[in-house]
């Protein structure tokens, strides 16, 4: 299925109503030979359309999350799939009524997603995908490992039944990780090991790190989590939680409806209602998670931001900052 045929069927099937944008998100594996120039005719497309997101460019592919309405959406995959490197994209889609993006960004990097070693290559060693329909029935296997490779800030708020937690910071400790806990440990190279992440991008790294250490038996969830809870319906779910995404939603449950959570703009953890209650939060400047680990300077940074977002809300304005309270008009 095509790059618009894969959009259209989406629209089919979930018929977005008057003011619901799309989200939609999306990366691939592929050497780009010239991306300077790839990035100037992505910003001179994007400048016709109106959306907003973020789109990395590296060496080694293309990473983005884009949100807009149905129209300039189309118009945006009808652009991509007239180039050779994009055409075959099969992007993830939600719906919501405003935009969790503030503009539209098209960055250069040194990695799609950071792991710090460029002779992990994707695009040429990976893992075996699994679909999500089959995936309760590998994490029910207590022969294999279940490996969740996200943060573990967003592990914080959900996961599933059974995985590991490598307690991470950020991907770039996940070889690291792998050394003491799989390599160290002689884990036997023929052991089954699944791992999952948000939209499978990371997992693409960590399942072709550890074929390239030798190990033969390597899966991960095709589409990552938020596919799963697209496709999967709750009552036979595994998922345990929501799921934390990097944009104003914070979090998302079944269906990919916004979830529950919001966020300290200090630390940019995800808080829950009753995290909210704490003593130490104070909306716009402190969580019990950051309280004593920023100075009083940086408190009354923060303090002075917020006023500012509440000024802006009250001229309806929009502010450079987390919209507060943004999930209540989803």
């Amino acid at each position: 299925m095509n790059l618009i045929n894969h959009f259209l069927k989406y629209l089919n099937s979930n018929k977005p109503i008057k003011d619901q944008l799309v989200v939609s998100t999306f990366y691939k594996f592929e050497e780009l030979k010239n991306v300077n120039k790839t990035k100037i005719d992505l910003n001179n497309f994007l400048a016709k359309i109106n959306l907003k997101g973020t789109i990395l460019l590296a060496n080694e592919g293309i990473n983005g999350t884009i949100c807009g309405n149905s129209e300039d959406t189309l118009n945006f995959y009808k652009n991509l799939s007239n180039w050779s490197h994009f055409k075959d994209l099969k992007p993830k889609y939600s719906l919501c009524t405003i935009n969790p993006f503030l503009r539209m960004k098209v960055k250069i990097k040194q990695e799609i997603v950071t792991i710090g070693d460029k002779k992990i290559r994707p695009e040429r060693l990976v893992g075996e995908y699994v679909e999500p329909k089959f995936w309760n029935e590998m994490i029910d296997d207590i022969e294999t490992l279940i490996i969740d490779t996200r943060n573990n800030y967003e592990i914080s708020i959900g996961t599933f039944k059974n995985s590991i937690n490598p307690k991470l910071n950020s991907f770039r400790e996940f070889p690291q990780w792998v050394k003491k806990n799989i390599i160290d440990k002689n884990v036997p190279k023929s052991k089954k090991i699944a791992m999952f992440c948000t939209g499978g991008i990371r997992c693409e790294k960590s399942t072709s790190h550890l074929k390239k250490l030798g190990f033969e038996n390597i899966f991960h969830l095709e589409g990552g989590i938020l596919k799963y809870l697209e496709q999967i319906p709750k009552v036979e779910s595994k998922w345990l939680g929501e799921c934390f995404v990097f944009d104003y939603r914070v979090s998302v449950k079944h269906g990919l409806k916004v979830g529950n959570f919001d966020m300290c703009f200090a630390c940019r953890m995800p808080l829950s209602i009753e995290d909210k209650k704490h003593s130490d939060f104070e909306e716009g400047k402190s969580c019990h998670h950051c309280f004593n680990k920023t100075s009083k300077s940086q408190k009354k940074r923060f303090d002075e931001r917020q006023k500012q977002i509440y000024l802006s809300k009250k001229k309806n304005q929009d502010h450079l900052g987390p919209k507060n309270n943004i999930k209540k008009n989803f």
